[in-house]
């Protein structure tokens, strides 16, 4: 787990990180949002920003206004980091984390339509081929079923059941039979 050790640094396992390629966004976005929470510097992402600190601003103000600028810095350089050069040039430049995450967003939104219909391709044409367990290809097939679930295209249980039977060799015909055959 990501944490400060002693030395003052900071181990954030950015590794599970991945780069922001257009098609992996609410994946990327997770993993983002989770690091930043496990290096605790997620607060400009979750709070309004505090006024800028005038000469009457108590120290408690001022305190509050450093962490949050400390934050919204570090949010805006992890951000940057994971995404890829080619999608870099296309967001607007913004110099707080909260716009940053939204014109991110905004730039991903509309490639949604896109994603659901290379799922949906990838999902009609998955065929186990006897390399994997039948237990994994059903599990990856129900992945992609997910991730379109969370772009809000939902189909009935019954219906990937059928992608999945389809998908299977010849070999679990006798299955296939009687699984359409029982009520």
């Amino acid at each position: 787990m990501a944490g400060v050790i002693s030395s003052g640094s900071v181990n954030i396992g950015s590794s599970h990180i991945p780069f922001l390629t257009g098609d992996n966004y609410l994946d990327w976005k997770e993993k983002i949002l989770l690091t930043l929470g496990c290096m605790d510097i997620d607060l400009a992402l979750r709070v309004d920003e505090p006024p800028i600190p005038t000469e009457s601003s108590t120290l408690s103000e001022r305190a509050s206004y450093e962490r949050c600028e400390r934050s919204n810095r570090l949010s805006i350089c992890l951000i940057k980091c994971y995404i890829g050069k080619n999608i870099r040039s296309s967001i607007p430049e913004c110099t707080k984390a909260k716009e940053n995450m939204t014109a991110i967003e905004q730039q991903f939104v509309s490639s949604d339509k896109a994603l659901i219909s290379t799922l949906m391709t990838k999902l009609s044409s998955m065929k186990h081929m006897g390399d994997k367990g039948v237990r994994e290809h059903i599990m990856e097939m129900r992945d992609i079923a997910a991730q379109m679930n969370s772009l809000e295209f939902t189909f009935s249980e019954t219906f990937l059941v059928q992608f999945i039977l389809n998908s299977l060799l010849a070999e679990y015909g006798p299955f296939k039979i009687s699984y359409n055959t029982h009520k």
